[in-house]
């Protein structure tokens, strides 16, 4: 076949590198519903809940909006109470590989038998698997101590963090505007 005056569209990349460009290319695609840190923390946006009734609507309406960063701190605590315990620490990092490609960096949903499972079930299976493995290890009280303080940091952050000014987009937005509008509606 002769490709005479033709350009080439494409050059030709070795495995490697293109497994590496693809990868790349879907952790940037991946942490697309990660939000940005400094919306996070603002110190603007943090003010002390005026009711136990708005604490709980604080935590649900974050918890929806943060949720992947919530993760993230939840897992980076995890790490950070292993790194006294090697063997526990080569089983961490394992399954946040399983994390990464199932949770983090997938484009669509994971399919099992045909059926799409939902994100937050894909997350408290990892979750599940996680803290199992884990155990196994014989570092329970270090897990323990650390999934405490993951939660408490993400529950104190979640509470404190006014929901007036995200935005959100997307059937997620829709979803929470919608919650938020029925919650207001039926608390006042």
């Amino acid at each position: 076949m002769t490709t005479y005056g033709t350009i080439p569209t494409e050059t030709p990349v070795s495995s490697s590198l293109g497994y590496i460009s693809f990868a790349s290319e879907r952790i940037r695609s991946g942490l697309g519903t990660l939000r940005p840190w400094k919306e996070m923390v603002q110190l603007r946006s943090l003010s002390v809940p005026a009711s136990v009734a708005e604490a709980f609507q604080r935590i649900r309406t974050n918890a929806a909006y943060f949720r992947m960063n919530y993760v993230i701190i939840i897992l980076f605590i995890l790490f950070l109470s292993l790194l006294w315990h090697p063997i526990s620490l080569i089983v961490f990092v394992a399954t946040m590989a399983a994390w990464l490609f199932l949770y983090f960096l997938r484009d669509g949903p994971v399919v099992i038998f045909g059926r799409s499972i939902d994100d937050r079930w894909v997350m408290a299976v990892l979750a599940v698997v996680t803290i199992v493995l884990l155990f196994l290890t014989d570092v329970t009280v270090n897990i323990l101590v650390s999934l405490l303080i993951g939660v408490l940091v993400v529950l104190a952050h979640s509470v404190v963090r006014i929901t007036e000014d995200l935005f959100v987009d997307g059937e997620d937005g829709a979803r929470l505007r919608l919650r938020d509008a029925a919650s207001s509606s039926f608390s006042t």
